[in-house]
């Protein structure tokens, strides 16, 4: 169980992009992570940035592990918000075989790093919306259970389902390497509750977003928003969760980055050992 955060939040955002790989700061953020007590970076991989992410090329991924080695903290998971803007869904034919096969290729890429999950987003502009986009995604994700074997990385989805929905989607994804990203605050926006997420797929949960939204809003600082996150932290012990978490909070001030994250570190520091104390 470690304790991470989400590429970019440890340096002001790029291009006014609230999220996204951070070309010109990456290197720094091994350090920054070390100083505000991070084991793990939940590394990007975005249009944005695709160009110049060392995780494309062999000589990227070495320099990746020597500042990994240097300062302590894993990359373990990779975000894959390249399907934000070339979504996996809503598309036919030639395009859509072509982005199911960048996951294939970014799995790959993510064996060579060590990396053990890569989280799919299926939402906003990519989110699940009709049975032909449920069809898509169980076709899809199927075609790759025998890379998940080769490569040893587990695909953790991240949808705006309703939980009965994802649980019916879940359903025909049986493969013990397809997984949940829990997203508490996604979840409050959306209106979920946490008890009734966890009753319909409590026990595929394999990684977890922290953040904090307003029910039907934005990202706001942890504790200021509708996330229930005693009902979070109690669910997760109820089916013995032992993954990672990380911090995908709200931006504080532009060049406050570090202190930022060490006063989020310090909050969800304690709300992991009352989760193993309990």
């Amino acid at each position: 169980m470690k304790l991470g955060i989400m590429q970019g939040r440890l340096g002001p955002p790029e291009a006014a992009r609230f999220q996204s790989f951070p070309r010109d700061r990456w290197r720094e953020e091994f350090s920054r992570a070390a100083l505000a007590g991070l084991e793990t970076i939940e590394w990007i991989y975005d249009a944005y940035g695709e160009d110049l992410n060392p995780i494309c090329h062999a000589d990227g991924i070495l320099e990746m592990q020597r500042l990994s080695l240097r300062h302590g903290v894993a990359v373990e998971s990779v975000c894959a918000d390249w399907f934000m803007d070339l979504p996996l869904v809503g598309v036919d034919g030639e395009t859509a075989a072509l982005r199911w096969e960048r996951l294939g290729w970014l799995m790959t890429r993510g064996a060579a790093l060590n990396v053990n999950r890569i989280v799919v987003p299926f939402v906003d502009a990519s989110a699940i919306r009709s049975a032909a986009d449920f069809a898509a995604v169980v076709h899809g994700i199927g075609s790759l259970h025998d890379l998940i074997e080769r490569t040893k990385v587990e695909l953790h989805l991240e949808t705006s389902l309703s939980p009965a929905e994802f649980a019916a989607l879940l359903a025909r994804l049986p493969h013990p390497g397809v997984k949940v990203n829990y997203d508490a605050g996604n979840s409050a926006s959306l209106g979920f509750r946490p008890g009734d997420e966890f009753d319909a797929y409590g026990a595929r949960v394999g990684s977890v977003h922290l953040k904090d939204r307003r029910r039907g809003g934005g990202t706001v600082p942890l504790g200021e928003g509708d996330t229930d996150f005693a009902a979070v932290f109690a669910c997760l012990r109820a089916v013995n969760y032992s993954g990672d978490f990380i911090l995908q909070v709200a931006r504080g001030i532009e060049g406050d980055e570090l202190e930022w994250t060490r006063r989020n570190v310090q909050t969800a520091s304690e709300w992991l050992r009352n989760l193993q104390s309990a």
